[in-house]
């Protein structure tokens, strides 16, 4: 796998990756950025969202669950000194739909989490991470009734 970034000005980059896609990077104003893009640490958070949703999205697709609406939320706690690493973070998968088993979400995310999503298996290694679920039923994101809420743990 391949990335580059390309300067443009002050704190101002293109990223590029192997698929040929583009994300505009920037900074803060206080730190001399334009906040033109986003910063390196959203990015990454990003990436453990997205890595994981898409695991848990294939897997209950695959067990047949009637999703009509799914949001995955990373809350990443930082460092108050330099670098500002992460020092732990939290993931809540929102699944809402029709009929949806509570088992099927479970193991859905048990699997990112300890078998196929290498964001996820690289920063567990790194800091804690709690893994949240809720289950909705209804049609979107905006008409639902809460069914049932949890945690994974290993």
């Amino acid at each position: 796998m391949n990335a580059s970034v390309l300067w443009h000005q002050g704190l101002s980059f293109t990223g590029k990756a192997d698929t040929g896609f583009t994300v505009p990077l920037g900074a803060d104003p206080k730190v001399g950025g334009a906040s033109d893009g986003l910063r390196p640490m959203e990015l990454m958070a990003m990436s453990l969202a997205g890595c994981t949703a898409m695991d848990v999205m294939s897997i209950l697709a695959k067990k047949r669950q009637d999703i009509t609406a799914f949001e995955v939320k990373v809350r990443a706690d930082r460092a108050d000194e330099h670098p500002r690493v992460f020092t732990s973070a939290g993931i809540e998968y929102e699944v809402t739909g029709h009929g949806i088993k509570e088992s099927a979400v479970r193991r859905a995310i048990e699997l990112s989490a300890v078998r196929y999503c290498p964001a996820q298996g690289m920063l567990a290694k790194l800091m804690p991470i709690r893994l949240h679920y809720t289950i909705y039923e209804g049609d979107s994101a905006s008409e639902r009734e809460l069914v049932q809420a949890g945690e994974w743990t290993a």
